[in-house]
């Protein structure tokens, strides 16, 4: 599809006044002496329904000026991005817990993580679009990446990988720490605080180190997988776009929820292979052999069957009652978060996990 310059420029625009308007209504309706509010459950509903439905909207108006086919990827692109985010917020909600971050302050550090992802993934796509265009053989070199990807992915979740993983002495938490001296307790939403005429790093900032390196890991996971499906620069971007906006909502929304999704990692993963198997048949048949390609259409059928049976079989399987019983709920939102101090604050003194011991 031949999308003219303009086009990527109001697009673009669009999403960046869209954020502003959701950084001001959300984030805006607090006072300096109460603080930032707690994002309640009813409020991350409507939102994370906003975010869906102009997703959808967008891809309608594809449908309109570009044709089926057109939408038809970018739907296949949005549903496999969003699935796949919806794997972030996993380990989002490890590293909040990790950190103990104030549920009243998490909103923020998730606005971040966004803007961080988005940046990351035009990199990624620009690079990507690129190497596709000059190369074709490429599309071997993701079809191999995914399915390694989809093997890891299995392998990690029955191993529990992700939970035993320490977020909080990461290599690039380790070396922020080598530079600056680290307070104890949060200051607030603020990154750097002075302390004895030393400028110190604040837990805050730690997390969001920790929150961009993962951004970064799963760029590099996510852009093979739409890459898969569609070779347009311009619906893989908005497909990618439009799935990580709204995604701070659903991470509050899903909160209660993360424990209950035991089957996840197994669809992400024959997602993952699926896409895969789709890059070699395309491969080959750009190179000259008569293999017979996926169609977008069974694709999306396929991405949406998967997903949907992975959502049900999660929800009716048994609840884990080691997990709540050990937390008493949500980490990281109900749980450690709640948990720490914050500076000047009345609560018991307790130190962040993400804290230096200096």
């Amino acid at each position: 599809m031949d999308v003219p310059m303009w086009v990527w420029l109001v697009t673009i625009g669009a999403m960046v006044v869209i954020l502003a308007v959701d950084l001001a209504i959300v984030d805006h309706p607090w006072s300096k002496k109460s603080g930032p509010k707690e994002f309640g459950l009813k409020q991350a509903g409507w939102w994370a329904a906003f975010y869906i439905g102009i997703a959808i909207i967008f891809g309608f108006g594809l449908w309109y000026f570009a044709g089926g086919t057109v939408a038809g990827e970018y739907f296949a692109g949005f549903v496999t991005e969003k699935s796949l985010s919806v794997d972030n917020l996993f380990v989002f909600y490890l590293i909040m817990g990790s950190f103990a971050v104030p549920k009243r302050y998490q909103h923020e550090v998730l606005l971040v993580g966004i803007v961080i992802a988005l940046v990351m993934r035009g990199f990624f796509i620009a690079i990507g679009a690129q190497a596709i265009n000059a190369w074709s053989e490429v599309f071997y070199l993701f079809g191999a990446f995914l399915i390694y990807t989809a093997i890891k992915i299995v392998r990690d979740h029955l191993k529990g990988a992700e939970e035993q993983e320490d977020f909080t002495e990461s290599f690039a938490v380790r070396m922020v720490k080598k530079v600056w001296p680290v307070t104890d307790d949060y200051h607030g939403a603020r990154l750097t605080v002075v302390r004895d005429g030393r400028r110190h790093v604040t837990p805050m900032l730690m997390v969001i180190v920790a929150i961009g390196v993962t951004d970064l890991v799963f760029a590099v996971d996510s852009i093979p997988a739409i890459f898969g499906l569609t070779q347009d620069a311009y619906i893989v971007f908005t497909a990618n776009a439009f799935a990580l906006l709204g995604l701070r909502q659903l991470y509050f929304l899903l909160a209660g929820l993360m424990d209950r999704l035991a089957y996840i990692s197994w669809g992400l993963a024959a997602i993952m292979v699926f896409i895969g198997i789709k890059m070699f048949l395309h491969a080959l048949h750009e190179n000259g052999v008569h293999v017979p390609e996926i169609s977008i259409g069974l694709s999306l059928t396929v991405i949406l069957g998967v997903m949907t049976i992975t959502i049900i079989a999660s929800l009716l399987a048994p609840r884990p009652k080691e997990a709540t019983a050990a937390t008493g709920g949500p980490a990281g939102v109900d749980g450690p978060g709640e948990g720490h101090r914050e500076a000047g604050s009345e609560h018991p003194e307790s130190v962040s996990r993400g804290s230096s011991p200096d």
